[in-house]
């Protein structure tokens, strides 16, 4: 995986993963990512898409767990991605209990 330049990585984790502290956040980058990928403002999401490279961003949206995109995002990045084609994104994860 292409690195993301730590200072960006704790900057977007400052602003998207208020819930903990950046240095918490950091931790677990691709969690991080998601939360950009989600609902990041363009300026975000062009300046880790330019470090993070498509083959980062396609792991991070194969391995996204249960709530961590919404639908429009899901969508978007699918198609962005060349992951889906019109009208066959795949469903969003669910969470399972057993």
């Amino acid at each position: 995986m292409t690195q993301i330049h730590p200072a960006l990585l704790k900057t977007l984790a400052g602003k998207y993963i208020w819930w903990k502290t950046p240095e918490e956040a950091v931790a677990s980058p691709e969690r991080v990512i998601a939360q950009v990928m989600n609902i990041g403002d363009y300026a975000d999401v062009q300046a880790l898409a330019a470090q993070a490279g498509n083959e980062m961003l396609r792991t991070v949206l194969t391995q996204a767990e249960a709530g961590q995109f919404n639908e429009r995002s899901w969508a978007y990045w699918h198609y962005r991605l060349g992951m889906a084609e019109v009208d066959q994104v795949p469903a969003l994860p669910v969470r399972r209990f057993t």
